[in-house]
């Protein structure tokens, strides 16, 4: 074996002992504070490089002299490695104290804010996604808040709106047990209009809870939207006639979607239904159908005269018929056709807005033609 041969594996078999028992002390203090895993690792690297260093210095058979200098400017590099070390471990601590209250505040729902003087990219890096995560978290409480809100005022509505059906039909049914209603086929017939009524809400719940619960699968296929537009005037007619609403159709241009027809007829009819039953007699709603870039558009223009700014941004929230009034009107909803709305169009990954114009409010409908809704 040659001189310098023996020497390098002299040197580095003494440097990796060195190491060898620096990660022993490593994995005994492990759990402990991370100044003090710093301090181990540093020690140990200087320890295994001096150690090294001077075995094959011993092995060269350099001067006395030599060796001291050798020596000497080891131990001096080992002082300043460590004091280096012992910087960074305490740059080390304050981060991960200023990130250990970061995730305090993010556990009490308040937001932990970016913090620029960290001392390394991957700790900054972890603050930055500590942010996004607050902000995330934020949205999400906020979002199940409103929801909150939303159920409370579902079960306040819907509670009086079930309370006035259902004591009409107890008085109806009691006056035909006891032989006092004086015309009991008309009786007949408002007990089967509540009846009507009570099972058009329960219906629009059970859609609305599969809409909420994410259960509402699509089966989509090709339809115009002048089929939709034909299909939900049809329906509707008989009652803008009974209204004395003039309803039109116009269609821009041919579109072709890949949607669910029924549930996207559904959404149109309930916008349909809603402008006829807001627009006074004499007035007119019209139901328009094209393209806007990249997107079908549906559209129903109405003579409602405008609804409140204050109120535009709830029009789409569950329970709200744009009134005080906890008693509903004879012929109205529950309050659930627009939230419902919402749900099909976001269904089909598109989006549904409401806007104010010089005779009432335009509802319009946007669904991505390049996009594939989910349930497909």
């Amino acid at each position: 074996m040659s001189d310098g041969l023996r020497v390098i594996l002299l040197g580095g078999g003494s440097a990796a002992a060195v190491g060898l028992v620096g990660m022993v002390v490593m994995r005994a203090v492990r759990g402990r504070s991370l100044r003090l895993a710093l301090f181990v690792l540093v020690v140990a690297s200087v320890l295994a490089m001096i150690t090294g260093t001077v075995v094959a210095a011993e092995e060269m058979f350099i001067s006395p002299e030599d060796f001291g200098v050798v020596l000497t400017v080891c131990i001096a590099a080992g002082v300043v490695t460590s004091a280096m070390a012992l910087l960074l471990a305490r740059a080390m601590v304050a981060d991960s104290r200023t990130l250990r209250r970061a995730v305090r505040a993010l556990g009490h729902g308040a937001a932990p804010g970016a913090d620029g003087s960290l001392s390394t990219a991957e700790m900054g890096e972890l603050s930055r996604e500590l942010s996004l995560t607050s902000q995330r978290l934020a949205r999400a409480r906020e979002r199940e808040r409103s929801l909150e809100r939303s159920r409370r005022e579902l079960v306040a509505w819907v509670s009086h709106d079930l309370r006035t059906p259902l004591a009409g039909l107890r008085a109806m049914v009691e006056a035909l047990e006891d032989g006092v209603a004086p015309e009991p086929a008309r009786y007949h017939t408002q007990m089967r209009l509540a009846v009507d009524r009570l099972s058009g809400m329960v219906d629009d719940l059970f859609m609305l809870s599969r809409i909420h619960a994410g259960a509402l699968a699509l089966s989509l296929e090709w339809v115009t939207l002048a089929d939709l537009v034909d299909q939900a005037v049809a329906g509707t007619n008989p009652l803008a006639r009974a209204q004395g609403v003039l309803l039109g159709a116009e269609i821009s241009e041919p579109v072709v979607v890949r949607a669910d027809v029924r549930e996207l007829n559904r959404a149109l009819t309930n916008l349909v239904v809603n402008a006829i039953r807001h627009t006074p007699s004499t007035g007119s709603v019209l139901v328009e159908a094209g393209r806007l870039d990249r997107h079908a558009v549906l559209a129903v223009s109405d003579a409602c005269g405008g609804i409140p700014p204050d109120d535009l941004g709830r029009v789409f929230d569950v329970a709200w018929r744009g009134t005080a009034a906890r008693t509903p009107e004879p012929d109205s909803g529950a309050g659930l056709g627009l939230a419902i709305v919402r749900g099909i169009v976001e269904a089909h990954s598109g989006a549904v807005e409401v806007r104010n114009t010089h005779s009432g409010c335009r509802f319009e409908v946007r669904i991505p033609l390049s996009t594939a809704p989910y349930g497909g």
